[in-house]
């Protein structure tokens, strides 16, 4: 059986309890903006209409996304692999989910809003790291803001031991592209670019 609207979906579910209802604000408070400060990982989310959806990690020291007011924070682009899916996204489609994770704090906190990418050099010059400021940085527009509960986290034991497992339980990351790309690139070739990429483009 399929489900096709809302109301049939609903019906599967219990009603949302008083404090996930009142629990979801318009800005960020105090405590959001503590998570942020905190927060040295976060993943996003954007769309296109023509390509479809996309989620995307960012990371950095704690305190690299800068809460600027309490309805906007700013993200900077960091080197990666210049697809610019989150970034050609956000022009094509500017709205945007983001969810903030604090390593060893079970709970995460979420933003949604539209986004815009700000270029002013001035700016991104408050986020340079070693002297490499970011080419860009996302500005988002927060229009939801919430602290989302534990559960996921708690069933996964992500911050745990229980289910770490070696680095050598899977294959190198050079060796997995070469294997899906049919060899066309060889794993020594693989490995050694992203060494590269590790060592001298991380900022």
């Amino acid at each position: 059986m399929s489900i096709d609207s809302e109301d049939a979906l609903r019906e599967l579910y219990p009603a949302q309890s008083k404090i996930v209802r009142l629990k979801c604000l318009t800005a960020i408070d105090a405590h959001i903006a503590r998570f942020i400060a905190l927060s040295p990982f976060l993943v996003i989310g954007s769309s296109h209409p023509d390509s479809g959806t996309d989620v995307s990690p960012r990371g950095d020291a704690p305190g690299f996304v800068q809460v600027i007011d309490a309805n906007t924070v700013m993200i900077p682009d960091r080197p990666g692999n210049n697809r610019l899916d989150t970034l050609s996204n956000v022009i094509a489609n500017p709205d945007v989910g983001l969810i903030f994770f604090v390593p060893g704090v079970d709970e995460t906190a979420r933003l949604n809003g539209r986004a815009r990418i700000e270029a002013d050099p001035e700016k991104l010059a408050e986020f340079a790291v070693n002297g490499n400021a970011p080419r860009a940085a996302i500005l988002v527009d927060v229009r939801e803001a919430y602290l989302h509960c534990a559960k996921a986290l708690k069933r996964s034991k992500l911050w745990e031991d229980d289910y770490k497992i070696e680095r050598s339980e899977l294959p190198t990351l050079g060796r997995m592209v070469s294997d899906q790309v049919n060899g066309e690139i060889s794993v020594e070739d693989a490995d050694a670019g992203i060494e590269v990429s590790y060592r001298d483009r991380m900022w």
